[in-house]
């Protein structure tokens, strides 16, 4: 890819129009002070002081978030509470300028957060203390599927693409059940001109008709190759050919600072990733990716093509420390240039 390819992608972005669909979490950074620490009167314990909140959209979120920094358009559909960190995350995917008007809001379910303690030391570098997450561990109610499988019935015929984000370990506990992943299989096989692209942690190999994006460990754990076999890219090719052959769609194997394995049913292509050097923070990274990679694909681009687009995303997004970073279409073009360069 060249320069004018590049851009003329990018120049298309802000036609394109991506439903996300599946877990959205809360970012939650407490940003504590050492020098502040007290003592509880009470227990005895250290009392860290919490001197700033910083918030932002997670796991599907952070998908949705590196859409718009694209100027892609988002619908989100999920399923939140009825609490403080629900209207959190709304305010924070309102102000993305993500359509979250599909969002279901639930009484009983707790909106998922990951709360990350910062220590922020005298020099004022941060480091993540031990994390607390809220997510739900029962199972969807049946009514809530069926509410949710109409919405996606709904929304599906006026987008260009769908991203399905399965984060909730716990099976069935989160918004991308069984019968919802069932759907979304038939949803795929009716709107062939539509780019269908599933991510999930623990359930990867169980998707259908839809394009997958996991990284090593989750395709090899989905397909049966032990991690102590072949070197990883072999690993990754014998995982996406696999994967090929399930779901008759284009496997993206991400591979971390290796790059990305892509595997169209025709060859198997590795795609480097963009060189980085100093600090990184790779939390979010594969959501970047999976933001790089859909945006680039609804707007024309080759499989190899989006592989790239998703690792310059990645490229800038691991470089933005303590906070789930997002990349420009500016930004992008940047880093394009003094990567050919």
């Amino acid at each position: 890819m060249d320069q004018d390819r590049l851009d003329a992608l990018l120049d298309r972005l802000p036609a394109v129009r991506v439903l996300v669909v599946g877990d959205f979490f809360l970012d939650k950074y407490l940003i504590i002070d050492r020098r502040l620490a007290e003592v509880s009167l009470e227990t005895g314990l250290e009392a860290h002081q919490v001197v700033e909140v910083r918030t932002s959209p997670g796991a599907a979120g952070t998908v949705a978030s590196n859409l718009r920094a694209l100027d892609v358009g988002v619908v989100a559909l999920s399923i939140i509470g009825d609490d403080g960190q629900a209207y959190e995350l709304r305010q924070r995917l309102e102000a993305r300028g993500v359509d979250i008007e599909p969002l279901l809001h639930r009484p009983d379910r707790f909106t998922p957060t990951y709360t990350k303690p910062m220590l922020r030391e005298a020099d004022g570098r941060e480091h993540e203390l031990q994390r607390l997450d809220i997510k739900n561990r029962t199972p969807l109610p049946e009514a809530v599927e069926q509410t949710l499988i109409a919405r996606l019935r709904e929304i599906v015929p006026s987008v260009h693409g769908v991203v399905i984000s399965d984060q909730v370990q716990e099976r069935n506990c989160g918004v991308i059940t069984d019968h919802v992943r069932d759907e979304i299989a038939t949803l795929a096989r009716a709107h062939p001109q539509q780019v269908f692209i599933a991510d999930s942690r623990e359930r990867i190999g169980l998707f259908r008709d839809v394009i997958v994006k996991p990284n090593l460990r989750e395709a090899s754990q989905a397909v049966g190759v032990t991690e102590e076999g072949p070197s990883g890219l072999t690993r990754a090719e014998a995982c996406a050919v696999e994967f090929n052959r399930r779901t008759r769609r284009p496997a993206f194997v991400t591979l971390g600072a290796e790059g990305i394995l892509v595997c169209t049913g025709k060859a198997c292509r590795h795609v480097p990733a963009v060189p980085v050097t100093g600090p990184i923070d790779v939390v979010g990274a594969g959501d970047s990716v999976m933001a790089g990679i859909v945006a680039a694909l609804c707007a024309g681009a080759g499989p190899e093509e989006a592989a790239l687009v998703g690792n310059l995303v990645a490229s800038i997004t691991i470089e933005q420390i303590g906070t789930t970073g997002t990349a420009s279409r500016r930004q992008v073009r940047e880093r394009f240039a003094k990567f050919i360069s």
